[in-house]
This record gives structure tokens, C-alpha cells and sequence, in this order.
């Protein structure tokens, strides 16, 4: 009888011909390395789902030490409309650079369409965004439909036009 060693498993995995897998999950230091925003508006925690080439689902941790709390709303902090938007477009934005050719390229977020905000966002959400690419054009122009929940609450939907900047 024989036993199975560490090196026949690492063998049999050199020659398995399964696909690469696709990494669906980013922490927020790999979104770093995809997208230029810094704090204060690196507005992506995390990103929980990704599908190439078609949606990614982000987080924002809200907290009240963001540092538009204080200015907007001191009694009652509610987060910044265009910076939920701004949130969304940041999970369009890795959905984008992560094309096949993208790397290092940048998208700029060049426009808004059909916008509704149903719910304030305050401190102590927890934002869940989910952004789908509708169409690419020339690799210049993107169009893109987020939404973005508190709770399973609908929070905020539109749409997002990105252009890409060289």
C-alpha cells in the first residue's frame, strides 16, 4: 500500500488543465492598486462579487468620521448625495479596469442619468452597491446602472457614463 505525499499532490495540481480562477473578491488594498482615489474619497471598502466584464458589488462602511459629517448636517449627518454617487462610480471603476487592456488606464466619471435617492444614508450604514456595465464603447465611453441599499433598503439608483482619459 501506498501513501499519497505532499509532493504528489502538488503535482497533480501542476497538471490539472482547469481555468484560472477568477478572483471575485478585493479588499480595499487591492482596490488601491486599481483605482487612483485616496482618502478622503477612496469611497470602496471592499468589493463582495465580481463578475468579469459585467458587475461588481462594493461596500462603504459609513461612519461618523467621515469627514463631511461635520459640515454637512452637524445635527443630523446624512451622507453627501453626490457622494453616494461618487461611491457607485468607484465600483464602476474597478469593474472598468479590470477589462482585458484597461490596466493603469483611468475612466472619469462624466455623467448622471435618471438618479433617485429613496433613503438618507447616515452613520452606521453599511452601503451595498451593486453596478452593472450596460455598454463599452470604443474602450472610450462606458454607461453603467448602479444601485446602492442600506439594510435590503433601496437607497439610491441611476445611471453613470464614464469616459476614458489618456
Amino acid at each position: 500500500m501506498s501513501s499519497v505525499t505532499d509532493r504528489d499532490i502538488v503535482n497533480d495540481a501542476e497538471n490539472t488543465t482547469e481555468s484560472p480562477k477568477i478572483q471575485t473578491t478585493f479588499t480595499v488594498r487591492e482596490i488601491q492598486e486599481l483605482l487612483p482615489h485616496r482618502y478622503p474619497f477612496a469611497l470602496v471598502d471592499r468589493i463582495i462579487d465580481y463578475e468579469p466584464g459585467k458587475k461588481a458589488v462594493g461596500i462603504k462602511n459609513v461612519t461618523i468620521n467621515e469627514p463631511f459629517f461635520p459640515g454637512h448636517i452637524p445635527s443630523l449627518p446624512i451622507m453627501p448625495g453626490v457622494l453616494i454617487v461618487e461611491s457607485m462610480a468607484q465600483v464602476g471603476g474597478v469593474i472598468l479596469t479590470l477589462l482585458p487592456g484597461m490596466k493603469g488606464v483611468f475612466f472619469a466619471f462624466a455623467g448622471i442619468d435618471k438618479v433617485r435617492f429613496r433613503r438618507p444614508v447616515v452613520p452606521g450604514d453599511q452601503l451595498i452597491m451593486t453596478v452593472e456595465l450596460l455598454a463599452l464603447k470604443r474602450n472610450r465611453i462606458a454607461k453603467m446602472q448602479g444601485e446602492g441599499k442600506v439594510d435590503g433598503e433601496l437607497a439610491v439608483q441611476g445611471e453613470m457614463l464614464f469616459s476614458r482619459i489618456d
